[in-house]
């Protein structure tokens, strides 16, 4: 799977994935369910890279002290929306406004995606903003700025 970021507005963020064949409906489900998972967490501030405290630890997490006031004192990091997933041949697409999450949300869909193509449903190509000449977008009913602000 090709990973390619074109440019990127957060809170008006088309993200593509072109499959090497239509995909069924099982794959689609699939993919939505990632897609939906990843909302999810976002949602409720997962993407927070202000309070990485296990990742910043290292390999041995037994008996960590974790800093409850930490992740208390760190400001919201949160998904604002999320479109439903647009399947059109051998693309699908979807909108996301990304609102104060961090980039680490992007990179959690990139993994979850590659371990998709890997065991699941192939993806020639995921592409991270931009659109697409041939598939046109209009303003998001749900996005809070129109992409001509």
């Amino acid at each position: 799977m090709q990973v390619r970021f074109r440019e990127v507005d957060p809170f008006n963020c088309w993200i593509w994935m072109h499959f090497h064949d239509v995909p069924s409906k099982a794959e689609r489900d699939y993919v939505d369910g990632v897609f939906d998972s990843w909302y999810v967490i976002g949602r409720l501030g997962g993407f927070n890279a202000s309070n990485l405290q296990s990742q910043e630890e290292g390999s041995d997490l037994s008996w960590m002290v974790y800093d409850n006031e930490e992740i208390s004192n760190t400001l919201p990091s949160l998904m604002h929306n999320l479109g439903e997933l647009e399947y059109l041949g051998k693309w699908a697409r979807c909108w996301v406004d990304l609102g104060t999450c961090d980039a680490i949300a992007i990179d959690v869909l990139i993994n979850s995606l590659h371990r998709i193509n890997v065991d699941f449903v192939q993806i020639e190509e995921l592409l991270i903003g931009g659109v697409n000449e041939d598939w046109g977008v209009d303003d998001h009913p749900d996005a809070i700025f129109s992409a001509e602000d």
